[in-house]
């Protein structure tokens, strides 16, 4: 059995196009945690942004090396197939279906399974990253959990359907409506930004552009990095010498360090992304 080692951390000096068959590829677990394929798009210093991979059926759990608590906060969003997400404290069960996420905050327990007859994949947002201990260092300082819970026991003999359930939960699934909504300025009309989750730590947001629709110029207070759910995406960067753009297609990420502007542009078709950025999502004139 192999024991725990960090995983890679690609890191960019400058706004970089990260094409999904470039990608590093490493395998999370161990036999008890259950083996993990993780695509490792980016892991700056501010964000991390990875896919990962099940096969239909199987599951990661956690070990004694590799544990599944963590000082971040997470936005799993399922690009393919069917998560079932559980706490295994509390036996907290939540069904997450293709284009639904599931968000928790630090110190979350969270085991994941492939339900179904899917392969499944998942695309993770996470921040603060690894580089700053919040991931495998960070969890190998925290009591063991030897005691799991696949089920929550408690509502057994006291779910009536349609009534309010009462209970909070640490793992939130989002959907559709789920979203909130803002509008960036853009052309010819004003761009659609679905927020799935924005805490001082991380915010994570979802966008559609029509075809020939573009972005304003931008910037955030926070490295921003991305993933192409559908359709051909022009990341344009405005450098010290001369302004460029990222061309990318479904799969394929992009990283923009904090600071640098950038817009984004559907010049051949429709276009639909996903973006996440760490620490501050608001450029620091926005903030004041």
């Amino acid at each position: 059995m192999s024991g725990y080692r960090p995983s890679p951390r690609p890191t960019f000096d400058s706004a970089t196009a990260l094409p999904a068959a470039d990608v590093v590829r490493y395998t999370w677990g161990d036999d008890e945690s259950g083996e993990v394929v993780d695509w490792l798009y980016v892991s700056s210093a501010q964000v991390h942004e990875l896919v990962f991979g099940l096969s239909a059926g199987s599951s990661f759990r956690h070990s004694d090396q590799f544990r599944t608590i963590f000082a971040a906060d997470e936005v799993l969003y399922v690009l393919r197939g069917t998560m079932m997400i559980t706490h295994p404290v509390t036996g907290e069960a939540h069904r997450v279906d293709t284009g639904e996420a599931a968000f928790f905050r630090r110190d979350t327990w969270h085991h994941a399974h492939a339900i179904g007859s899917e392969p499944l994949r998942v695309l993770e947002f996470f921040a603060p990253p690894p580089a700053a201990g919040a991931s495998g260092a960070y969890a190998r300082t925290q009591p063991l959990l030897t005691d799991v819970r696949l089920g929550d026991d408690r509502v057994v003999g006291h779910f009536v359907p349609g009534e309010p359930r009462g209970e909070s939960h640490a793992i939130r699934v989002l959907r559709a409506d789920d979203l909130r909504w803002r509008l960036e300025p853009g052309q010819p009309g004003p761009v659609p930004v679905g927020l799935l989750a924005s805490t001082e730590h991380l915010t994570v947001g979802s966008v559609e552009l029509a075809a020939g629709q573009r972005s304003e110029w931008e910037t955030h207070a926070g490295d921003e990095c991305g993933y192409v759910l559908e359709g051909s995406l022009s990341v344009g960067v405005d450098g010290p010498e001369a302004r460029r753009w990222l061309e990318l297609s479904a799969g394929d990420g992009w990283y923009v360090p904090e600071g640098v502007q950038h817009r984004y542009q559907a010049h051949d078709g429709p276009a639909r992304f996903m973006f996440a950025v760490a620490p501050s999502y608001l450029s620091p004139e926005a903030r004041q």
